[in-house]
């Protein structure tokens, strides 16, 4: 099972495109931050164009506004101080004569001691009001989450087959998403995911559920629903869970071959649907079913490596081989 080799071959097979989504994840994700430095630089570089003082200060006021905002208040105090040393630096120290023609360093001094503190008071104000907000936001998700969680071990604690199937694809895809050196919040939006993403059984049929024998073209239909009716139950909380969506959405579309899957369907689907992909048919093929057993952990591992590129994301299962060795060595 353990190819030295297979780790290098869908690296080179597939290291173009995680490159590329990751540089494009990592613009997304600090969005803001870049938004703030290029206002900070616009601003500074003002300072030679510009020879009123008010306005060089006012202008200011914009970034550590927008960092705040965005960022919360640490980066907005850090912005302050920035534009603070900056002014002190290019307009009081290095051109006081541009910008400060015929006052006394005294008077200087308080101008710039009078903006600055109201420039950090603000960034303190902005920054405190967006953590509050971000707060509460955070505990309506966890509780969303919660109740969710529930209903889906509830769901599964009628089926002895079942149970604890979304808390260990959950934790696979966490530790696959963590391989895998994805932000902090896209992590935690994939467990939340794994923990959902059999959400949708919750409208299919118990008999169908706890079948004995294979299902049958009918009722596999039915089941291969059960991913969009989980995104409509997720998506009718409204925007707390509006990221953990599409990953639900979309995690069977690969491993079931269900429509919407192209000739390069690793191109169409989110990457945590394809973590969750992965987890989720590990699990499942581990697991015992009524109408048969479990295969050996080294066994399924064995099948999805074999299946990599083509009903799985290379770079996903080459993550996931990594988690799963680290857990084979603790065995």
């Amino acid at each position: 099972m353990k190819d030295p080799g297979l780790g290098q071959v869908l690296s080179e097979r597939n290291g173009s495109a995680p490159a590329l989504e990751s540089a494009k994840q990592f613009i997304t994700e600090n969005f803001e931050k870049f938004l703030v430095a290029i206002i900070l630089a616009a601003a500074r570089g003002g300072t030679y164009f510009i020879r009123e003082p008010s306005v060089v200060l006012n202008f200011y006021y914009l970034p550590v506004l927008i960092a705040s905002y965005f960022l919360g208040r640490r980066t907005g105090i850090l912005a302050a101080a920035f534009s603070i040393l900056s002014v002190i630096l290019f307009c009081a120290i290095l051109f006081p004569d541009r910008f400060f023609p015929d006052r006394s360093p005294l008077l200087v001094a308080a101008q710039i001691f009078s903006w600055g503190g109201f420039l950090i008071l603000a960034s303190a104000a902005v920054g405190t009001l967006y953590e509050l907000n971000e707060r509460k936001f955070q505990d309506l998700r966890n509780a969303y989450v919660g109740i969710l969680e529930i209903l889906s071990k509830y769901l599964e604690s009628t089926d002895r087959y079942t149970k604890g199937h979304s808390v260990r694809v959950a934790e696979l895809a966490m530790e696959t998403a963590i391989a895998l050196d994805l932000h902090r919040s896209e992590v935690e939006n994939i467990r939340v995911a794994g923990l959902l993403h059999d959400i949708g059984k919750i409208e299919v049929s118990g008999e169908v559920l706890r079948k004995a024998a294979e299902l049958n073209e009918e009722e596999r239909e039915i089941m291969d629903e059960h991913a969009a009716k989980g995104a409509r139950i997720l998506a009718s909380v409204g925007n707390v869970l509006k990221e953990v969506v599409p990953i639900v959405l979309a995690h069977h579309q690969n491993f079931m071959g269900t429509a919407g899957q192209s000739s390069n369907p690793q191109s169409n689907l989110p990457l945590g649907s394809r973590i969750v992909a992965v987890a989720d048919a590990f699990d499942a093929m581990t697991s015992d079913r009524p109408y048969r057993k479990g295969m050996p952990p080294w066994q399924a591992m064995e099948e999805i490596m074999k299946n990599a590129g083509k009903q799985f994301d290379g770079a996903v299962v080459e993550a996931f081989r990594r988690v799963m060795e680290k857990r084979f060595e603790k065995i």
